[in-house]
């Protein structure tokens, strides 16, 4: 039977006019967690009742974690620590940057990768994005190292590789340090090989969110210069002597940040999951990728060469000028339709309170008051690439256990809120 010409219109009437959506059913939800972290709970849980010993931390357990996590990056060193802001504090404590120096970080992060700068009395630095990209690049980078500059840390936001090759030729320039901040890029890789693997040393969070998880939170310092695990580990758990000589005492002054065994199991387990989780979101993106093909109100931003993104979430740029909406209009008619989806992401770290009003050391505006600090308190960072970035992309949920269906549905939507935004000639 045709469909008439009035039940079609009505179809074709965007939801957010009072039309059908295209999308009724709730998406799937993750399932991250399943039967086989419960067993290795369980099995740990077993043994500790059997011995009649309470698990800990650095035990066998949280070394196979580790160990394993390594291997996965292609070999190295790896310390679980509790969470990712964590990995990022212990990734710098181990490089040592004196303190009231520069650490350059990017203008896209969750808080948790800029903060650790301040907590270790030295100053962020803000690079710009990259044009058309939430990562700085290599020229951004260059651009605000000053003589006071002590080290790097790169964020690769949403599992989309920045630039290393060209990072690291002004690094090494430079001879400066490189913390790649990993957070949303489990899995990701560039030019056939791991992000973490590029930099100096690199921290992962694997809380309940991110591609593969220790639980509820976790984080991982990885990097392939012993030296500079062993300082790692003394960071991460209170200066004790870890790579010291015999006899030696607790070397510095630190916190307890030691994962526990209980969540290692869980992370040992998640981490033979984590090619299947990245193959999969990659396979989705492409089906979305390849169905939004002729569309001229939205595309997927050029990636940096020779990447594999791993997708945390899919980032689409909005082309205002091929509809007769704004961007804002475009989301809200899309979310309408049952798609889930963010208009814009988080605001630039160096725009947040904390930052503006230097909430970190009580009233003192430390470490940016000291007069020890040789740069400029007062330095601003206008970074109009980001804002750009911010102004023209939008980004959609994606998760590894849609089928292909969810994938369809996500194109179905796109074609139904193009078609009717689309600029008539």
């Amino acid at each position: 039977m045709r469909r008439s010409h009035s039940s079609a219109r009505s179809a074709a009437r965007l939801a957010l006019q009072g039309g059908p959506k295209v999308r009724n059913t709730p998406w799937p939800t993750r399932h991250l967690i399943g039967p086989e972290e419960k067993s290795a709970v369980d099995a740990l849980f077993d043994r500790a009742i059997a011995s009649g010993n309470a698990f800990g931390y650095n035990g066998p357990e949280e070394e196979a974690y580790c160990r394993e996590f390594a291997d996965a990056m292609g070999g190295g060193f790896a310390d679980a620590v509790n969470s990712g802001t964590t990995a990022v504090y212990v990734a710098l404590r181990a490089l040592n940057p004196e303190p009231f120096s520069e650490v350059i970080v990017g203008p896209i992060t969750d808080p948790g990768g800029i903060m650790p700068i301040p907590l270790l009395n030295c100053i962020p630095v803000i690079a710009d994005a990259a044009p058309g990209r939430f990562s700085p690049g290599p020229e951004e980078i260059e651009a605000v190292i000053t003589p006071q500059t002590s080290a790097i840390v790169v964020a690769h936001i949403f599992g989309e590789p920045a630039d290393m090759p060209g990072i690291l030729k002004v690094a090494r320039r430079h001879k400066l340090p490189v913390v790649e901040d990993c957070a949303q890029a489990h899995g990701a890789r560039l030019k056939g090989r791991p992000v973490g693997t590029f930099g100096d040393i690199a921290a992962f969070s694997t809380m309940f969110g991110k591609h593969h998880c220790t639980g509820g939170q976790g984080g991982v310092v990885f990097t392939r210069r012993e030296k500079l695990y062993w300082a790692a580990r003394r960071a991460s758990d209170r200066g004790k002597p870890f790579g010291l000589p015999k006899g030696a005492d607790n070397a510095i002054a630190s916190l307890n940040f030691n994962l526990s065994d209980l969540a290692a199991v869980i992370g040992s387990v998640q981490l033979r999951k984590l090619p299947m989780i990245v193959a999969r979101r990659r396979e989705l993106a492409s089906r979305i990728v390849k169905g939004l093909r002729g569309l001229k109100a939205v595309s997927l931003p050029p990636a940096v060469a020779g990447a594999e993104p791993s997708y945390w979430f899919l980032r689409l740029r909005f082309h205002p000028e091929t509809v007769t909406c704004d961007k804002a209009t475009f989301c809200k008619a899309l979310a309408a339709e049952g798609l889930l989806l963010n208009a814009r992401y988080v605001n630039p770290c160096h725009m947040q309170d904390w930052y503006r009003r230097r909430h970190v050391f009580g009233t003192s505006g430390l470490p940016w008051t000291a007069p020890q600090y040789r740069g400029n308190p007062d330095r601003t960072f206008p970074c109009p690439n980001v804002m750009a970035a911010l102004d023209a992309h939008f980004h959609l949920t994606l998760l590894e256990s849609w089928g292909n269906q969810s994938a369809d549905d996500i194109v179905a939507i796109f074609k139904k809120v193009a078609r009717a935004f689309a600029k008539r000639r």
